[in-house]
Parts: structure tokens; C-alpha cells; sequence
């Protein structure tokens, strides 16, 4: 693993249009601590997204509340014109300190959301814009029939949802295509296995946010620790080789604020799990 290439994770065509290689970049922990304001390390910020596709990452996600505001800011100064880099960014949410959020979803808002990300990212229109929540407070036929008119109007390509189940991308699709979905999804944590099967079944890219995660079975002799130590890895590779096997439609987006642990996280792309390891972390996350 001593030339980590993202590519060799192989592709996903989001929809069925744009070809993207499935492991990509989450962009939330370029920004400070409890993912509020400036970086510690600005320089070190601009670093590792500038060494995003040297690892042959096309694939960037990010959000306006991440910072807020900074992820964006950031992926521009290092990144624009992006050169082929799909950047996905969400809209929805709000900031009230470090470590708050708060869903908002009045259509004035979220028509600003796509607005200003627009601006921050120096982009015509946003390939994948994602509703970062359903605002429970506002109808959400609401919420998706301006994200509708944005899309008609050319602001936005694709939409995606997050951390929605399978009613809600059935609600939300008789408004517009759903192009991808965002849930949390780990080994360790399988609450949206339906909801998987559902982006399986229907050609739906799912981004699993927290890919990495793997619980107790990356304890010392845990699972995970096995299977690392046999590949000669660490158990984060292992928890995202597995999620890269679990389905072809998973696009994890493991982000980090350095450079050492970003070429860490690509070199995962590269580990093949056996069925008999898949089926055997299987096995032994269910019973956790």
C-alpha cells in the first residue's frame, strides 16, 4: 500500500449519468474543533485538499454548515476550477455554536442555502446538491418542491437526501429524482441496512458518513483487529474495505485534517477482504 490510489475502489455512475470514483473525500474536519471556524492548521487544511486527486479522488463532499461556511471557502481556494472534482455540498442546517446543529428548512432558506454555496464555491450550478435534513417543524413537501424549482432553474443537477428512510426518499421522489442518499453506516452500526438495500435495488449512490467506525471489533484481538493484522493494515482500512465490498452503489467519504491520515484512508481502497473475512466481520458485528 506504499502508492495508495483511490481508484482502485472502481466507480459509480451517480444518476447513471457522472461516473465518480466510489471513494471519496468528506471535507467536515477541515475546519476547527467541533467542526466550528478556522482550522488549527490552515496550511495543513490546503494541504490535504490539494492532495485529494493526486490520490485519484474525484469525489468531494462537504457542507455550507461545516465551519459554517469554511469547508466551502476552503475547497475553493485550494481546488477551483476543480478539473474534473464533482463537489457535493448539503444545505439545511444550521450552526449555533460548536458541535450545534439545527435543521431548518424554509424553502426561503434553503434557496439561499444553494445560493450561497454557489458563491462560496464559484460555481454555476452545484452537480449534487443534498438537503442535509428534513426540517421536521416545515412541511416537507415544502422543503422538496423548492428544491425542485432549483433544479429546474438549472441551480442545481442532482439531488440527494440525508439521514432519511425509505418513506421519505419514496416522498421525496415524486418531487425529483433522488440521486444519492447520506446515512450514517458502519460495520459497527447497521440501523440503515434497509435503507441500503433500497439505494441497491434502485441504483441510488449511498454516502455512509462515519465509514471507518468498527467498534469493539477493533480492539486488540476483536475482529477487525485480526483481520488488519493478517493484511498487515489497520482497522480503519479494514472497516472501509468492508464497507467498499458491502455494496456497489457505497460511496464512503472518510475525511480527516491531515495529509498522513488522508494517504491512510486511500490505501484501503487498495485491501481486498475475502468473502470468508466479509462474512465473518458480518457475522460478528450483528451479534455486537
Amino acid at each position: 500500500m506504499s502508492n495508495p490510489d483511490a481508484r482502485a475502489s472502481g466507480t459509480f455512475k451517480i444518476a447513471d449519468e457522472r461516473a465518480v470514483v466510489r471513494l471519496g473525500f468528506g471535507a467536515m474536519r477541515v475546519t476547527g474543533p467541533g467542526i466550528w471556524g478556522e482550522p488549527r492548521d490552515r496550511a495543513e487544511s490546503i494541504r490535504v485538499l490539494r492532495r485529494v486527486p493526486e490520490l485519484g479522488i474525484d469525489f468531494i463532499d462537504t457542507a455550507d454548515s461545516y465551519g459554517p461556511f469554511v469547508s466551502e471557502d476552503l475547497i475553493a481556494e485550494a481546488l477551483h476550477p476543480y478539473k474534473g472534482i464533482l463537489v457535493a455540498t448539503k444545505g439545511g442546517l444550521t450552526r449555533h455554536g460548536p458541535g450545534k446543529w439545527e435543521p431548518v428548512g424554509r424553502p426561503e432558506y434553503l434557496r439561499q442555502c444553494v445560493l450561497m454555496s454557489l458563491r462560496r464555491l464559484k460555481l454555476e450550478r452545484i452537480d449534487l446538491w443534498q438537503l442535509h435534513r428534513i426540517d421536521p417543524k416545515i412541511p416537507r413537501e415544502e422543503q422538496f418542491a423548492v428544491i425542485a424549482e432549483m433544479r429546474k432553474e438549472g441551480l442545481i443537477r442532482w439531488v440527494g437526501l440525508s439521514q432519511v428512510s425509505v418513506e421519505e426518499i419514496t416522498a421525496a421522489q415524486k418531487h425529483f429524482p433522488v440521486a444519492t442518499v447520506q446515512n450514517r453506516y458502519n460495520l459497527a452500526d447497521r440501523a440503515d441496512e434497509g435503507v441500503l438495500d433500497h439505494c441497491a435495488k434502485n441504483g441510488i449512490g449511498f454516502i455512509p458518513w462515519f465509514p471507518l467506525a468498527s467498534g469493539d471489533l477493533a480492539k486488540p484481538g476483536g475482529a477487525a483487529d485480526k483481520v488488519a493484522r493478517a493484511h498487515g493494515a489497520t482497522a480503519g482500512q479494514v472497516a472501509l474495505a468492508w464497507v467498499l465490498k458491502r455494496s456497489p452503489v457505497m460511496l464512503p467519504i472518510p475525511g480527516t485534517s491531515k495529509v498522513e491520515h488522508l494517504e491512510e484512508n486511500v490505501a484501503g481502497a487498495s485491501l481486498e477482504l475475502s468473502d470468508e473475512e466479509f462474512h465473518q466481520l458480518d457475522r460478528v458485528a450483528k451479534k455486537d
